[in-house]
Order: structure tokens, then sequence, then C-alpha cells
């Protein structure tokens, strides 16, 4: 699928922007999980695509997106400002790793850094120019980027150096995580999940029996994953990567086709949540045994999503949509 930049609220064209960027059975909908919960829409001062959103602490955050947009605040996203990128490229994922020390990744090989707080950013050449869609750090000096043509660059001095691994795979790779400095997952196109139990020097590649792209994955513990993608795509693992079950959502009372889910995040064990096209979110409580009705907080597309604890979290996306969420228990 061609790599387009243009925004829109299909399903064909948010795939395309994000290109250029015991067995349970499937799970229930529940019923409305989303009764606490309160969502707040925050003013970003921006229309760019915001593809990547993170709050290192519930005061401190920022997103990214398309134009070499970085924007950060320190009052929890009452105030949004805008800093200096050095660049106008597709910024697709922001990872900081504590109050100073931060990385973006992007279209073109784009990898920059900061040191100071964002207050200025620098490039780190890389010898690709496949895009990047995902940056993650276990520790202060032990990082992983991943991108197009399977491309995986992993650092173990804070990013000062940066050596290529070994995918043995060509697909666009979306997501990575790393549980400690040895295990790590990343999920990519046509159902794509390589693992690591040695620090990347080895990637082993599991099955999921599905050629859905996958977007995002995300690990509550060392056994139990989840993966999410296009067309609702939902999986999970309870051994550690080994097998993935299909947990696909089914369409619900109002769907009309199934959701493209384009990340996912849990807060502990039990609950989790999911974003994706068409301003969807879903939660679950029970540790995906059952899942709300997806509700749309945003006439747009969301791709970004940011939990820093228990009581809220943030999402981004399209048209510079930010939305803070406020659960009240």
């Amino acid at each position: 699928m061609p790599g387009s930049l243009h925004v829109g609220r299909t399903r064909s064209r948010t795939l395309s922007l994000l290109l250029l960027i015991g067995a349970l059975g499937l799970p229930q909908l529940a019923g409305s999980s989303e009764s606490a919960l309160s969502l707040t829409t925050q003013a970003s001062s921006t229309k760019a695509t915001l593809l990547s959103i993170q709050f290192p602490t519930p005061q401190h955050g920022w997103a990214v997106g398309s134009g070499g947009t970085i924007l950060k605040t320190i009052d929890g996203g009452k105030k949004w400002k805008r800093v200096v990128s050095g660049t106008t490229t597709l910024l697709t994922s922001v990872y900081f790793i504590d109050s100073l020390n931060g990385w973006v990744t992007g279209a073109g090989g784009w990898l920059s850094r900061t040191t100071n707080g964002g207050e200025s950013w620098s490039r780190q050449p890389l010898d690709s120019q496949q895009p990047l869609y995902a940056v993650s750090f276990s520790s202060p000096t032990v990082g992983w980027v991943v991108g197009g043509g399977g491309t995986i660059f992993s650092t173990t001095d804070g990013g000062r150096h940066w050596r290529e691994q070994a995918s043995g795979t060509s697909a666009a790779l979306y997501a990575v995580q790393f549980l400690n400095e040895q295990q790590g997952t990343i999920a990519g196109a046509l159902g794509t999940i390589l693992s690591t139990s040695d620090g990347g020097a080895t990637w082993t590649p599991h099955t999921t029996q599905s050629a859905a792209t996958l977007f995002d994955v995300f690990f509550t513990d060392a056994m139990t994953g989840w993966a999410v993608g296009n067309a609702g795509a939902l999986f999970q693992t309870t051994d550690g990567g080994a097998n993935w079950v299909d947990q696909t959502l089914p369409c619900g009372r109002t769907c009309t086709r199934l959701t493209d889910l384009l990340k996912i995040r849990f807060t502990s064990r039990q609950e989790g949540w999911i974003v994706g096209e068409r301003g969807a979110l879903y939660r679950t409580t029970d540790a995906g045994l059952t899942w709300s009705e997806g509700t749309s907080i945003a006439p747009v597309s969301l791709f970004g999503l940011s939990l820093p604890d228990q009581s809220q979290g943030w999402v981004s996306g399209e048209n510079g949509t930010i939305v803070h969420l406020q659960l009240n228990r």
C-alpha cells in the first residue's frame, strides 16, 4: 500500500498514513465501562496529525507528528508548547527515559535526541533511509528503534553509537517493547511478531495465524502480552509470546465494519485500554476477558496513548487532537 501523507478518516487513508510511518475464544463486549471516565479535549494549537504521545509523569508530556511537530507540556496538558524540532519530516514516535533525555523517530531514517528536556534536539546518524516507527529504552543506556524493511537498531551506550540487528524479515516493524535489557517483543506488518531473550542478538519469529498489520504490542508481565492491528485484530499471549491467541473484537451493536486498533496500553494486569480509528476507545477491567463496546471520543483517528498512572491518561490523533482521560474512582 502506498505511503500517502493525506490524512483522512477512512480506513484506507488511516492505513496509508501508518504505512508511511488456554484458548479464551473471542472476548465479549461488555456494557459501558466508561461511566466513570471524564474526557477533556486539550488545546494543542496545531492541526498536525499527532502520531505519538508520552507522559513520563502526569505533569510532563510530549507529542509528535506531521510536519516535524514536537509539543511539550509541563502542567498536565493545560498548556502545550511547540518546540523546535529541526525538521519538517513526519515524526512517528517519542520516548523519554527521564525528564531530560528523550528520543524521536521519523520518516527517512530520522532519529533525534535531547539531553536537556527538549530545549534542543540533535539528529543521530543511522545508516538507513527506512522510515523509523518506534523507539524504546529499557535503561538510560540500552535502547532500540524499529522501522520499515525489517529495520532494527540498538544502542548500549545511551545512543552515542547504534548497530543494526538482523531481524530475519523485510516486513515493516511498527512497535517495540522491552521489559528489561534482554527480553523484548516487536510487532509489524503481515502478522509479524518477533521476540528476543538475549537483547536482540537473535530474534525469533512467532505466528498469529493472521496476515493482519499489527500496529502495537504491550506486555503486562513476562508471560502476558497483547498485540493490536487493522480490522479489529487483537491477539493475546499467556506464555511469553510463544503462542498468540486470536481475540479479535466482534463488531458490536452499532458497528458497520471492524475498527483498526492502533495502540494498546495496560496500567495493571487487569486494566487496559485500546484506541483506534474514528476516535474509538475500548477498556477492559478484567485482564481482557471482556472489553467495553468501542466508544468514539473524538471525530478523528487516534494514534497515540499514554497512561502514566492508573487514574489518568492521554490520547492523540488527527487535527492536533489531544484528549485527557480522567478516571473517577
